[in-house]
């Protein structure tokens, strides 16, 4: 069987924690920085970073449309930035106006909803997808992190806050979370990717 290869989308951001995290897990894991990097991938991940810079740098190295091609086709998961970018809706945000979007997912968006840097926190959570009967609480760290304001169409939620805060949802083979499962021990939420691709 054809080991997975996965993509990190390495413009900016925390993707080298990706990177490792799918090493660990025995797949095949590559930098993306251009279109022909897409092209032999199963799978694509847009890390955690600064949502903005991430869509001026994927314009200005001709990876927009590249990218929705490819989200058509195959399984994208964005962690943190990489769900702002992703989201077809940024609600109530002057500042993201100027920011391009894949736009792919039926999701709506608030940027740094928990607030600055110095209030990033970790905390357990219930995933409904994860299988096999595990019921053991997932580890999410937030920094800066977006808040899902909204799920819409076929997209659904797949994990909240204690509080009903939605913090990850899926629509199809589209994945995206508000928290960095990259930066914790847990290989659960890469593996449920995996298991999308």
């Amino acid at each position: 069987m054809k080991t997975m290869k996965i993509g990190v989308l390495a413009l900016q951001g925390a993707f080298i924690e990706h990177i490792n995290m799918l090493k660990s897990l025995g797949v095949e894991a590559v930098e993306v920085r251009l279109p022909e990097q897409l092209a032999d991938l199963d799978g694509l991940i847009i890390p955690g970073g600064e949502s903005t810079t991430i869509g001026k740098l994927a314009r200005r190295f001709g990876l927009m449309e590249p990218l929705r091609d490819f989200a058509d086709a195959k399984p994208v998961w964005g962690t943190c930035a990489g769900m702002i970018f992703l989201a077809k809706e940024i609600g109530d945000d002057t500042a993201g106006r100027d920011q391009p979007l894949l736009g792919m997912m039926d999701i709506e968006v608030a940027r740094n909803a928990f607030g600055r840097q110095v209030d990033s926190f970790e905390t357990d959570l219930d995933v409904s997808v994860f299988s096999n009967g595990d019921k053991r609480p997932f580890p999410a760290v937030f920094i800066r992190a977006p808040k899902l304001v909204a799920a819409k169409g076929t997209a659904k939620v797949i994990a909240t806050l204690p509080d009903g805060t939605a913090v990850a949802a899926q629509q199809g083979h589209w994945l995206v979370t508000s928290f960095h499962p990259e930066l914790t021990g847990d290989g659960r939420f890469h593996e449920y990717f995996l298991s999308l691709v």
